[in-house]
């Protein structure tokens, strides 16, 4: 026996497993058993790996999870082993020599949780075991054991996924729409082969294979564009006109992700394919077959964005409200919803940004230094899904001569003014405070910048920490990435040396108290004809706390979800309160849009104040629950300063 296995014999040995046996047969066992150490985060078993034996936890933590998918780093955990636990119950089917029914697609994957021991049982050791009654009766036990814990643990997610609508109808998966089988021609296919296979079948579009893997796509745009309008005389071939390596989903997403997909990359085709082989394509998904499925008819938005004009930019609005309610209609979640929403935002907005400049170009030539456009607010935590008012602010690089200071700082001035008034066009209304590239505090060069974060750093007076709150929500839009890149240094640079304001900001932060709603039945009682600002008692306590802690960790210019992420990355968070972040945020967005919109279609005036009388009770404990998490995640910043 090596090392490793000699140090854990004396409770090897006592195990029910081995129990009775003589010295000899212990020691014939264990050289054929393995002890195996792994690192936190290590996997013990991957969803593919062959079940050869059962794990035995000597040491540390694991536990038994499968994938979310289509979430990066999600699983649902379905149970946690400890030391003396088994890993590989599941697989003793196989053992006794029972016949698989069907071949499972979604297989479990353990991981350790902490460091681990484990000792590797091959089978054929368990068969020389199993004559023996108390090994026998030890499995037995364990596996009903194990059993009764899946049961629960099942009709607990059933029940929450009824609790929570992760079960409600507009979830269809792509395959249930998807267009099947597609039209598929080969790389050397002829071009009058192409179109006259897209005419036979009726179809918009066809595959391109090459040894039976997707390779490329063809669309009728194609072939007019590529084709025709080109006057390509010569007959050639498919892989001649395709587009190589297209988007593709696959047949297991739901209908609200082809959607997104279709709206954010400006496509109309996606091949649709094998769950676990993105080459493998199974069918075909159009715009026209999700327009078809929801009766909707003003998806081309970002088409028209992109080549709007001063006569049709106040129309945008509308269109893209008449999406934003389709989507709270169908109860698509928040995060995809503000996907869609942000992305025709950024790209109205920036379109504002470039009609602007081309405004300010006109009457003074064309920008004198590189720049950047920053959006802070709702529009920088990519959740404005109304047309709020604008928060914005310009960066510009510093001028080589001072003699041209004056003229740089007049070019700027001149291009914030025209980017407030093409925003306003839009339906972008004015900031209240007057956090706008319009004005002087909010736009600058990158020494002037510098000089007012030092300010802020000196003097933490309500006001700086109110100013800098709105700030530390900026998210990049447009123009100079170098630039950008730079900024962001400089940031991270001045909150380094701004300690004591960051602490002065979570001190004021902590003295905000989150309404507690403790427990859902007395609430629901309580609370049935009274509401609360979401916006003031939820959604800024949560920002706010969130960017403090980012900005202690170093990390800028990012959206909520995205923080959240690289803050779980850095192990500020651990994963499940990362999720358990998300899942309170989503919460609160969702309750928001939902009150906001019914409102917005009562005619009554925008406000952020929710009613409870408007709630579902599921929506009231998942409120009751988000704030919960707020007031930890106020914990966690209260922490990281050191406060007691």
């Amino acid at each position: 026996m090596g090392k490793d296995l000699a140090s854990w014999t004396n409770y090897i040995q006592r195990h029910p497993l081995f129990s009775g046996a003589s010295e000899d047969a212990f020691t014939e066992f264990m050289e054929d058993c393995q002890v195996k150490r792994y690192e936190a985060g290590d996997h013990i078993l991957y969803s593919k790996s062959l079940r050869e034996g059962l794990i035995l936890i000597l040491e540390g933590m694991a536990e038994v999870y499968v994938t979310v998918r289509g979430r990066s780093n999600e699983a649902e955990v379905l149970e946690v082993v400890e030391p003396g636990e088994m890993v590989g119950l599941s697989s003793l089917a196989d053992f006794l020599g029972e016949p698989k029914r069907e071949e499972y697609s979604h297989t479990v994957e353990v991981r350790a949780v902490e460091n681990v021991v484990c000792l590797r049982i091959p089978y054929h050791i368990i068969e020389k075991r199993w004559e023996h009654d108390h090994v026998r009766d030890y499995i037995l036990r364990q596996v009903s054991i194990r059993l009764r814990d899946i049961y629960a643990s099942l009709a607990e997610q059933v029940y929450l996924a009824s609790q929570w609508g992760d079960s409600d109808p507009f979830i269809e998966r792509v395959q249930d729409i998807m267009t099947a089988p597609p039209v598929k021609v080969n790389v050397d296919t002829p071009l009058s082969e192409v179109a006259y296979r897209m005419t036979s079948n009726n179809a918009s579009s066809v595959i391109v294979e090459e040894n039976n893997r997707l390779v490329g796509i063809i669309t009728e745009t194609d072939l007019v564009k590529r084709v025709i309008a080109a006057g390509i005389e010569k007959e050639g071939t498919a892989k001649d006109v395709m587009t190589a390596s297209p988007l593709v989903i696959s047949k297991l997403a739901y209908y609200y992700e082809a959607m997104a997909n279709i709206f954010v990359q400006g496509v109309k085709h996606l091949p649709v394919t094998e769950d676990d082989d993105p080459t493998k394509v199974v069918g075909m998904i159009t715009l026209s077959d999700l327009l078809k499925k929801q009766h909707r008819g003003k998806f081309n938005i970002i088409q028209e964005i992109e080549h709007v004009t001063e006569e049709t930019l106040p129309t945008i609005k509308d269109k893209v409200y008449a999406v934003l309610g389709n989507l709270i209609e169908d109860e698509i979640p928040a995060f995809h919803t503000l996907k869609i929403i942000t992305e025709f935002n950024d790209r109205l907005i920036k379109q504002c940004v470039k009609m602007a400049e081309e405004e300010t170009r006109k009457d003074y030539g064309k920008p004198p230094v590189p720049y950047a456009f920053y959006l802070m607010g709702s529009a920088g935590r990519a959740e404005q899904f109304m047309f709020t008012d604008q928060d914005h602010f310009l960066v510009y690089h510093d001028p080589e001569k001072q003699e041209d200071k004056d003229r740089i700082s007049m070019y700027f001035r001149k291009l914030g003014n025209a980017i407030v008034l093409w925003l306003e066009r839009a339906g972008y209304k004015r900031c209240d405070g007057n956090m706008m590239a319009s004005e002087q505090n909010w736009r600058g060069s990158i020494t002037n910048w510098e000089s007012r974060l030092h300010t802020w750093g000196l003097r933490a007076t309500n006001e700086n920490i109110l100013l800098s709150n709105n700030f530390l929500s900026f998210r990049y839009l447009h123009g100079d990435e170098q630039l950008h890149d730079d900024f962001v240094k400089m940031v991270a640079k001045k909150f380094e040396k701004s300690q004591i304001f960051l602490f002065r900001a979570a001190e004021i932060e902590l003295s905000n108290s989150i309404p507690n709603l403790d427990h859902p039945i007395r609430a629901l009682f309580r609370l049935k004809r009274t509401g609360m600002d979401i916006k003031k008692h939820a959604l800024f306590p949560f920002h706010h706390a969130l960017q403090i802690l980012a900005a202690k960790h170093e990390v800028y210019g990012m959206t909520p979800y995205d923080m959240v992420k690289k803050l779980e990355k850095k192990e500020v968070f651990t994963a499940s309160f990362a999720d358990e972040l998300l899942f309170a945020y989503e919460t609160i967005l969702r309750i928001r849009m939902t009150q906001s919109w019914q409102r917005y279609e009562r005619g009554e005036t925008n406000s952020s104040e929710i009613k409870f009388i408007h709630m579902r009770s599921r929506d009231k404990e998942a409120l009751m629950i988000a704030l919960k998490t707020i007031r930890t995640l106020q914990a966690y910043m209260k922490n990281a300063f050191g406060m007691l």
